[in-house]
């Protein structure tokens, strides 16, 4: 008997009239129309969860960052006719351009950090104090870029100090008052080493929504730090910022090599090892919890498909006397089980995107349902984070639907292509 070519014209033409067969005809039109719901519904709800996953990683990440460096870079210099290795920066102007200018950085700034305590009257805290220049503390979003939660001015920041709101509330101070700054290293004496004290003016007051940066960060002007802490022409370290804080291991190697010789990094990565360690468990865990879905609605392709052969037993042996050979049957009922399935993935996936593109709206519908209103409810801990749909989860969603239900729908095709045309007919 010839063989014909694969998935010819007339074996899509038996899928489509079996696709559309209503039930009088013999057909499982109901069935069809349930799996095909399903595996639209099942490849929706993953598509929006991945995308609000994404949208609470990336959230997720800005809290936990705040307004922490992506990237710390020091350096190790030896001083020169010693044994004595150095991490100060000498030449941090011309680092921080050269690492401003690696393909993904935003922003690189040089840093005087040290530890001290803060003192208004009888009030003590400990902070860390962040020598910084203006511009560079204008670029922090959560620190300058929320007015809501901010008071004061950074215009005036070369004249005075920025306070996190945790210090203030801690010190009793507002914009306007001034604090002593006191440092254990101060000048050296005779009688030994006498703690410098200065007063500067609070001229601005941030909130991050990060405790540990509130309550410990105050930004003082790069010069005053540097005059402050004895760093005469040097900095500390080098604060980078870069675009997509999550790929940091693909920007470290050409910051490596733009600092040179010497060079140490530390990524958030490596500081939070642990909280990635959890998101991405995390991430395994909801995409494989929703695949069951997947998996559960091309089960019901089967069940039409086994109902379809049943029904057709009569049409499979005439087809089969006619010249088909098992491969064509096998091809039409891979094509019935495998159309609805393609059909209902692309469904699922175009409701997905509009849901992830709408996401404001949808929240803007719960405001309105909801009796307490999506304000209310975020301050009882409810999170509604926004919707970033990433071409990974939507392939990944999409081959792996179309991967049951092609391959679960061979199945069934292959019963009905071994059926016995002989048997098939007897009863006819």
């Amino acid at each position: 008997m010839a063989s014909t070519a694969p998935f010819a014209k007339f074996e899509w033409l038996i899928a489509w009239r079996y696709i559309r067969a209503k039930r009088a005809e013999g057909g499982v039109s109901v069935m069809t129309w349930i799996s095909l719901v399903g595996i639209a519904l099942a490849v929706f709800a993953l598509v929006a969860t991945l995308a609000l996953r994404s949208g609470f990683r990336a959230e997720f990440i800005d809290t936990m960052l705040g307004a922490n460096a992506h990237v710390t870079v020091n350096k190790q210099t030896p001083i020169a006719g010693t044994d004595i290795v150095t991490r100060q920066i000498s030449d941090y102007d011309t680092l921080a351009s050269d690492l401003s200018e690696v393909p993904g950085v935003i922003r690189a700034a040089p840093l005087v950090r040290a530890q001290v305590m803060a003192n208004r009257g009888e009030s003590n805290a400990g902070v860390e104090v962040y020598g910084i220049g203006a511009d560079d503390l204008g670029g922090i979003p959560l620190v300058a870029q929320t007015p809501e939660a901010s008071t004061g001015s950074l215009e005036r920041f070369d004249e005075g100090i920025a306070i996190g709101s945790g210090v203030a509330r801690t010190l009793g101070v507002g914009v306007g008052d001034r604090i002593r700054i006191i440092s254990p290293n101060g000048t050296r004496t005779a009688m030994g080493t006498t703690p410098r004290v200065s007063a500067y003016e609070v001229v601005y007051t941030f909130s991050t929504g990060r405790p540990d940066i509130d309550q410990t960060r105050v930004y003082m002007p790069l010069a005053e730090a540097q005059n402050f802490f004895n760093r005469d022409g040097v900095a500390d370290e080098i604060e980078v910022m870069i675009a997509e804080p999550d790929r940091v291991a693909e920007v470290t190697p050409a910051l490596l090599a733009a600092t040179g010789q010497g060079a140490l990094l530390w990524t958030w990565q490596d500081s939070a090892s642990g909280f990635n360690r959890a998101l991405d468990m995390q991430d395994n865990f909801i995409f494989i919890l929703l695949s069951m879905l997947v998996l559960i609605a091309t089960l019901n392709i089967v069940s039409g498909l086994v109902m379809l052969v049943k029904n057709k037993g009569r049409d499979i042996g005439i087809l089969r006397t006619m010249g088909l050979t098992e491969g064509s049957v096998l091809r039409v009922f891979f094509l019935v089980g495998a159309s609805i399935g393609t059909i209902g993935t692309l469904l699922g996936v175009a409701l997905g995107v509009v849901f992830s593109f709408n996401i404001d709206h949808v929240y803007a519908l719960v405001d309105r349902l909801s009796s307490s209103g999506v304000a209310r409810l975020e301050e009882q801990g409810f999170f509604f984070p926004e919707a970033i749909l990433e071409t990974g989860d939507v392939a990944a969603t999409v081959a792996l639907s179309l991967a049951l239900s092609w391959l679960i729908t061979i199945f069934p095709a292959r019963r009905a292509a071994r059926m016995n045309p002989v048997e098939a007919l007897r009863y006819e």
